[in-house]
This record gives C-alpha cells, structure tokens and sequence, in this order.
C-alpha cells in the first residue's frame, strides 16, 4: 500500500524551508558584525561619554563622580584664572593653529602639484608612486626621530653643510623653541603628501577624457583646463582629504614628541599633547578629560556638515 503526499504540502514545505534559508542568510551578516558592533559600541563610543563625563568632576590621579560643573572648561578658557593649564592651553591652541594650517595647506599643494605630474602618463611612474607613497607606511614616530636626527645641528644638516665649507649655514628649529612647531609641521608634510597625491591621482583618473578632449578643441590651455574643469570637477575629493588631514592635525601626539624630544617646556604644545600630560602626568584627569572633549567637538565639527552635505547629495 502506497501512501501520496499532496503536491501542496510538498511546496509549502520546500517554501518553509526556502524561507528559513533566507532569514538565516539575512541573519547571519548580523551574527558575524555584532561582536565587532559591541565592542565598538562600549570601547568607543562608552568611553566617550565617560570621558564627557569626568570633564565635569574634580577627577585627579584617579576618577571622580564628586561634579563640579563647568569649572574645568572656565580653567582651560579664562584667563583670570592663575594657574598653568590656561597659559598652556592658549599655547596649544595658537600652535595648532599655525601646524594645522601649514599641514593641511602644503599636503594639499605639493600632493596636487605630485598628483598633476604623475597624471600625465610620465615614464616611471610606476617607481615614483611607490616613491611617493613610502613615507606613508612608516610611523609618526620612525618619522619624527628621523627628522630630528636630520635636523639636528650637532649631527644633521647644518654640521653636513659646515663639513662641506658652508660654516655660515645655521639650520637650529629643531631646539629653538620658538621655531620647533615648524619641524613638527614639516615632518607631517613628509610622510602626508603622498597620501594626499594618491587621493588627487584616483580623482584625476577618474575625470571623465571627452571633458577633457571638448577643451582642447575649444582651444583651452592645459592650465586653464585644470583650473576651470578638472580641479572644480574633483571637489569632493579635496572636501575629502581636507577632513582628513584635518583629523590627523588634531589628534597628532606621537609626531610632536619624537621631534621635538618630548616637547621639551611646552614649545610645541598641542592640544593632544596637553591633553595626555594634565591626563597622565600631572595627575589632572578632569582637565585633561576636558581637553580632549573639546578635541572631539572640534572633529565633530568638521565631520558633520560634511557627512550631511554627502547624505544631502546622494538624496538628490
């Protein structure tokens, strides 16, 4: 005796289980990202807000849940307050002025300038990219100790040039005080403009040629074409590099320190720099917490217009 099963049933059931692969395959993406999500989650943006909230007691060596208000931020911003963490801070603030400028605008002209050179299909190329790109691959601190060994009157470049004859040639920023925020700056340039050049070669390889071949039939100079077509053209990606750099100018610690050997009096004080030492050394977390909130304000300042204009353009 033989016993039929139903057509129906059969397709119900191979649809309840198509269906459960599916789900499954919808599920599992989910499975695989939730442990990175939740540490990101509680290593990130927990201690985030744990460090927003510190900036707001009287936390010293150790944490503190005793709130003191806006204190800590009035220490960092008022002058009539005699104590070191203003003078410091107002420091920090004009040194990152002057750092930040000159490494963002330099990275972007001599990566532009690198950029431009290697887009016309130059021989070599190949070998200079890698060239141009190695600096990238080192750290902020191999960098740094390079370049105050390279700049160091004792044994760099201006004893290379008093050896050679040239005993005029003074080069000292690298232990003038007034000057040490310069070789932060130019160590930064180093080892970011290739980086930059990178960004700006994919945005020119990505320029559409019968743009480009409409302007030389219109009689158009290679300058003109890049200053009215091709640079306009790649405006988001010097949006991009200009919020990168702009983050990386902030959060710069370990630069600082292997040029200018461990900042010696504050000279090249930044505000990543004051941040670590009131935080770690003077043993004045919340000061230090309230720095580096202010840090974090500052990026996401920057980030956020960004990101909006970005989900702006592509609702369009």
């Amino acid at each position: 005796m033989t016993v039929s099963v139903a057509p129906t049933v059969v397709k119900t059931t191979r649809a309840r289980r198509g269906l459960a692969r599916q789900r499954l395959q919808n599920l599992l993406p989910k499975l695989v990202l939730a442990p990175s999500f939740i540490l990101v989650l509680v290593f990130v943006y927990g201690f985030n807000l744990w460090t927003f909230f510190l900036s707001f007691t009287n936390s010293k060596a150790f944490a503190s849940t005793h709130l003191v208000g806006l204190l800590n931020y009035r220490r960092l911003w008022d002058w009539t307050f005699q104590s070191d963490p203003p003078s410091n801070w107002y420091t920090a603030i004009v040194n990152m002025g002057l750092f930040g400028g000159l490494y963002v605008f330099f990275c972007l002209v001599l990566g532009l300038t690198l950029a431009i050179l290697l887009d016309q299909k130059i021989r070599g190329e190949g070998i200079l990219r890698p060239i141009y790109l190695y600096p990238l691959a080192l750290s902020f601190i191999v960098t740094g100790t390079a370049w105050k060994l390279f700049l160091d009157p004792g044994i760099g470049l201006e004893k290379a040039m008093h050896d050679w004859g040239w005993t005029s040639f003074h080069f000292d920023w690298v232990v003038n005080p007034r000057m040490m925020i310069y070789c932060v700056a130019i160590a930064g340039i180093w080892q970011t403009s290739g980086f930059v050049m990178a960004m700006f070669l994919a945005g020119l390889r990505g320029v559409d040629g019968e743009i480009i071949k409409a302007a030389q039939i219109d009689g158009a100079s290679a300058f003109q074409t890049y200053r009215r077509i091709i640079i306009p053209i790649m405006r988001p990606v010097f949006l991009s590099a200009i919020i990168i750099l702009t983050h990386m100018a902030i959060k710069s610690y370990d630069l600082v320190l292997s040029v200018t050997g461990k900042n010696p009096g504050g000279a090249a004080e930044l505000p990543s720099t004051f941040m670590y030492s009131f935080t770690f050394t003077r043993n004045q977390m919340a000061v230090g917490s309230t720095a580096a909130v202010i840090m974090l304000m500052t990026i996401a300042a920057i980030m956020v217009p960004y990101l909006y204009s970005e989900l702006r353009e592509k609702g369009r």
